[in-house]
């Protein structure tokens, strides 16, 4: 299962969710992300694929500003969401960011309660009128990450005790409980086993019915199996970006074709 890519079903959806145009990242002098161009689809799973360090995850950061936490970080060029520009002065990060969620490498649950890692976006937000409300909140989202059955008689143990593959799902849930409309997925599947992985990639393909999910992993068989759109970054430049099964089975680029095919990277 997990030597053999496999190509997902072709891409049906085309309402543009985030649209970047002529990108830019410098990290002081250094220029990470050379003008990058890129529609990431709605209701679609788009993976980052590309060596270390050739700037998927900067690029990644950029769709929910997590960059501006980086003094010497500068973003140059546009970024919309729905067309609006997510670095216009008007635009407040915290609220973009319960718009566009995010998962990390690592699991990372707040040292809380299951019940209040779920709750804590919600509360903040001012999403629950009350605790009846709170409580279906964090059912659901528990459930959309498939850990409701495994938490529901745990919700006031700590979330740290659960087991790693457990931990992630439950950021997934804290991510989904504002109600996002865009997932953001750095490399989540890379501390986990490969049970714990294949659990999520299988929420991954689930999530991808009411959210646009964009996910950046160092693995081109998971790029394979889960995402219907694929981009190849090199060296801070977007090489190729396409339809999953054309990259992997017929890319345009030599670069791309190298990467596949392992002579770089």
């Amino acid at each position: 299962m997990y030597d053999t890519p496999t190509v997902e079903r072709t891409v049906e959806n085309n309402t543009v969710k985030f649209a970047a145009r002529d990108v830019h990242v410098f990290y002081g002098e250094t220029e990470a992300i050379k003008g990058v161009d890129v529609d990431i689809l709605d209701k679609t799973v788009t993976a980052f694929i590309g060596p270390s360090g050739c700037g998927k995850s900067t690029f990644l950061r950029c769709l929910n500003r997590m960059n501006d936490t980086i003094d010497i970080c500068r973003v140059t060029g546009t970024i919309t969401l729905e067309g609006a520009d997510i670095y216009d002065k008007r635009i407040d990060p915290v609220q973009l960011r319960a718009r566009v969620g995010m998962v990390f490498q690592k699991p990372n649950p707040f040292p809380k309660s299951i019940y209040d890692n779920v709750a804590y976006g919600p509360r903040i937000h001012g999403l629950a009128r009350n605790k009846a409300e709170l409580d279906e909140i964090v059912e659901k989202s528990l459930r959309r990450a498939a850990l409701w059955q495994e938490a529901k008689d745990r919700l006031h143990e700590p979330g740290t005790g659960l087991s790693g593959g457990q931990q992630q799902r439950l950021c997934i849930a804290r991510a989904v409980a504002t109600a996002p409309e865009v997932l953001l997925m750095d490399e989540p599947c890379s501390a986990l086993d490969p049970i714990a992985t294949a659990q999520v990639e299988e929420l991954i393909d689930e999530l991808r019915q009411d959210y646009s999910v964009v996910i950046v992993t160092h693995s081109m068989q998971q790029a394979a199996r889960v995402s219907q759109k694929t981009a190849f970054f090199h060296l801070g430049d977007l090489v190729e970006f396409g339809e999953t099964s054309q990259i992997f089975t017929n890319p345009r680029d030599p670069r791309t074709e190298s990467y596949i095919t392992g002579r770089i990277g």
